[in-house]
């Protein structure tokens, strides 16, 4: 059917608009409160809580599209965790969309009633300029890239963050993994793959350009996911990385030296130069590649957190009736209202 130029505004503001209301639409349960065990710390007595050195603090971006996802996550960290009431989470959101933030602080505060938790508005629009297209378009969002600035957004009496993506769950004690010591001289601890194929997160182009390649002579460098990472804040903000972050990817606009959207300025200023986390913390990689999203098994070993890293996502297999094995790992921590339900 024709449409007129006037017209396709309209058009397209008319899908939002119908996209917008479908996200909202949501309806997730209200949690189960989770309490302390005896020995846990008093973080109420602190003069300001956010700045408490006995919490546990967690960050996260939060959007509409991902919110489902997000409220499994969440859920599952308290879930599993001795001291539930001394966690702190800090949520990033685009700036650019205010309505959208407030309805997830609505949305936060109906189902966590007794959740402590910060918003934090992020510059969306400023980091657009920094991204350049990758492999699959839900990697270009700007909020994919607001773990880089997290120092920034954060208060600077916060020292030390568990950052963790909304495709995944925990099955374990949030406070074991937020305990990773960093020696002297490391931002961030991460558990790393040195059996990945590193090169293949870099174009050839990079690596035909010596003074490119050169930027991993004498590290060990290897595949980490920047999906779960403990982040000491404080050494990040000293050794201004996220300047040496953006400096990456403004080569990048220059010149395609990568695929894979906000992974590789990681890698490129971290790998080889993080702290160890037991690979039990991102058994990663279960929803697929980023073309398929295909079934994928555990990784051996130990289990503390389930990570669908990849096309596919839970949620949406479990929708469409064609959910992977693994799947099921994740369906009980789904606190969205079913239709049935809201009939009830």
């Amino acid at each position: 059917m024709f449409m007129s130029s006037m017209a396709t505004p309209v058009f397209l503001i008319y899908l939002y608009l119908l996209f917008y209301s479908h996200a909202t639409a949501q309806r997730f349960k209200e949690a189960p409160k989770f309490y302390n065990s005896p020995n846990c710390p008093n973080i109420i007595l602190q003069p300001t809580l956010t700045c408490s050195p006995h919490a546990v603090h967690v960050a996260m971006t939060l959007d509409v599209t991902y919110l489902r996802g997000s409220m499994a996550a969440i859920l599952s960290v308290p879930q599993h965790s001795s001291c539930p009431e001394n966690i702190i989470f800090h949520f990033v959101t685009a700036a650019s969309n205010f309505n959208s933030t407030t309805v997830l602080n609505r949305t936060l505060s109906t189902s966590f009633p007794y959740l402590k938790f910060q918003f934090y508005p992020f510059d969306d629009h400023s980091v657009a300029s920094f991204i350049s297209t990758s492999i699959r378009s839900a990697l270009d969002c700007p909020l994919n890239y607001a773990r880089n600035y997290l120092a920034n957004l954060l208060p600077p009496c916060v020292h030390k963050i568990v950052y963790l993506d909304s495709d995944l769950v925990l099955v374990d004690d949030i406070a074991k993994l937020a305990a990773t010591p960093l020696s002297d001289d490391v931002v961030l601890a991460a558990p790393e793959y040195c059996n990945a194929n590193f090169s293949s997160y870099f174009t050839p182009t990079f690596w035909s350009n010596p003074s490119l390649s050169l930027t991993f002579a004498g590290r060990m460098a290897c595949y980490f996911n920047t999906g779960v990472m403990v982040i000491d804040l404080a050494r990040w903000r000293a050794g201004d990385y996220t300047t040496k972050i953006e400096e990456w990817m403004e080569l990048q606009k220059r010149m395609r030296i990568y695929e894979l959207g906000s992974l590789p300025p990681f890698l490129l200023v971290f790998a080889g130069n993080i702290g160890p986390v037991d690979h039990r913390w991102n058994q990663h990689g279960l929803g697929g590649d980023n073309f398929h999203g295909l079934c994928r098994d555990l990784h051996p070993g130990p289990v503390s957190l389930l990570h669908w890293s990849g096309k596919g996502k839970p949620w949406a297999r479990l929708d469409a009736n064609r959910p992977c094995p693994l799947d099921a790992l994740w369906a009980p921590y789904d606190l969205l209202e079913t239709r049935f339900a809201l009939e009830a």
